[in-house]
């Protein structure tokens, strides 16, 4: 069962164009030593015919799904590799010797999509939780302090670590008000 939290801050979005370059840096490596396998199997020092015609649809179906992507992020979508990541990890399954960097393209295939949640901070009476990767949870005890201002979220901790992160949206005065309010209480507590 989720978790109900008293108020949920939707932080502003984040570039992901380091995460995307570094899918489609693993991809076109796989691509050109594919290609390469490919071409040593032809001559007969691969892999065997079956396994050639297996890693020519693999190759197919990254470079599909990389146009799809390509096509995706110029509409304005957040476009996500995984699905050419898996083929890719399959393509290395079935490389002499590949069965370490399938292991790699699976967990990057894996960890991709949580990587680029939207980042939102929840606050309830107990904890605040930011839903990064890996998730961080912190209690009110770890708080010195906790303020919305202006579209802007202040997070003091105890351990001399500050917090700022701007909001995805402009927040009424009446809402910053009830937030830094609720936050004052929980920090009077402990």
């Amino acid at each position: 069962m989720a978790k109900i939290y008293d108020y949920i801050i939707v932080l502003r979005k984040q570039s992901f164009k380091l995460i995307d370059s570094i899918s489609k840096l693993m991809l076109l490596l796989s691509v050109a030593a594919f290609l390469f396998t490919l071409y040593l199997s032809f001559q007969g020092k691969a892999v065997n015919m079956n396994t050639a015609w297996m890693l020519f649809i693999i190759i197919s179906a990254i470079i599909g799904w990389w146009i799809y992507c390509l096509l995706l992020e110029q509409r304005g979508g957040i476009p996500y590799y995984r699905f050419a990541l898996m083929f890719a990890a399959w393509g290395w399954f079935l490389v002499p010797n590949g069965l370490l960097l399938a292991g790699i393209f699976l967990i990057a295939c894996l960890i991709e999509k949580p990587v680029k949640v939207d980042a939102e901070i929840a606050f309830d009476t107990t904890e605040i939780v930011f839903n990064s990767f890996p998730k961080k949870i912190y209690t009110w005890q770890e708080m010195n302090n906790v303020v919305l201002k202006d579209g802007l979220i202040t997070i003091d901790l105890k351990s001399n670590k500050l917090i700022q992160r701007y909001t995805a949206d402009a927040t009424e005065p009446e809402l910053e008000t009830e937030f830094n309010r609720f936050c004052q209480e929980q920090l009077s507590r402990d």
